[in-house]
């Protein structure tokens, strides 16, 4: 089995290099079946020399995370496509975990679970309405690290062109066309939007953004209001 991770960056100098060698490392016995594509939307800094220097292979973009995620999924080699954050981190053991969901055929993606890096109040209460909101609906976002069965994300016309809340379509799509696996395994990202004060104001503005998606909003509206 193949896994291709595809992380959409822009301006992840401070990031890059260890995300894309924790991942090398991370892939165990199955390291020689992890591809990484790091699809950079035009990095002011030394995104892609770093990532190209810790093992990625590298590709260049316009500016949009979905436009990103889509273009590194096209040129990707493998049998599973995950789709990284470039501020989450894998767990140890994520490739033995996927390559388990991969026996069952009737899985067609999924996300790991979900942790944030910072410690605090506030934090601990975000981590447990994300284990709510998956507990009662199976909705993961993009920061869970979705992944897919290639011959799924390719039925479902590729990752969606859409300039916000792809990673709900993407979610939407695995749960039509066979299961949604919800891994224990927590991917480790950052509360860098949380922070300086912006904590309520950016949980707000989430489920906002979820209730206009549920509800079918125009996306360029939902993008504009979020500063997107």
């Amino acid at each position: 089995m193949i896994v291709t991770v595809v992380i959409p960056t822009l301006d992840e100098a401070a990031r890059i290099g260890a995300l894309v060698s924790s991942l090398v490392r991370s892939g165990g016995a199955a390291q020689d079946g992890v591809e990484v594509i790091v699809v950079d939307g035009g990095s002011r800094d030394a995104t892609p020399a770093l990532a190209r220097a810790a093992g990625a292979r590298v590709l260049a973009s316009a500016r949009g995370r979905a436009r990103q995620l889509r273009l590194g999924s096209e040129c990707a080699n493998g049998d599973w496509i995950v789709f990284l954050h470039a501020d989450t981190r894998l767990p140890e053991g994520w490739s033995e975990a996927l390559a388990g969901v991969a026996d069952d055929p009737g899985c067609a993606g999924g996300a790991f679970g979900f942790r944030l890096e910072e410690q605090g109040l506030l934090f601990r209460w975000i981590e447990l309405w994300v284990r709510v909101r998956n507990a009662l609906f199976r909705l993961p976002y993009g920061d869970q690290a979705i992944f897919i069965r290639r011959g799924v994300l390719e039925a479902m016309g590729g990752v969606p062109d859409v300039p916000i809340l792809e990673d709900l379509d993407l979610v939407r799509g695995i749960r039509s066309h066979g299961r949604l696996a919800l891994l224990a395994l927590p991917a480790t990202t950052s509360g860098r939007r949380y922070a300086q004060g912006r904590g309520l104001r950016t949980i707000l503005l989430h489920q906002w953004a979820l209730l206009g998606w549920l509800l079918g909003f125009d996306r360029v509206r939902l993008a504009r209001r979020l500063g997107r």
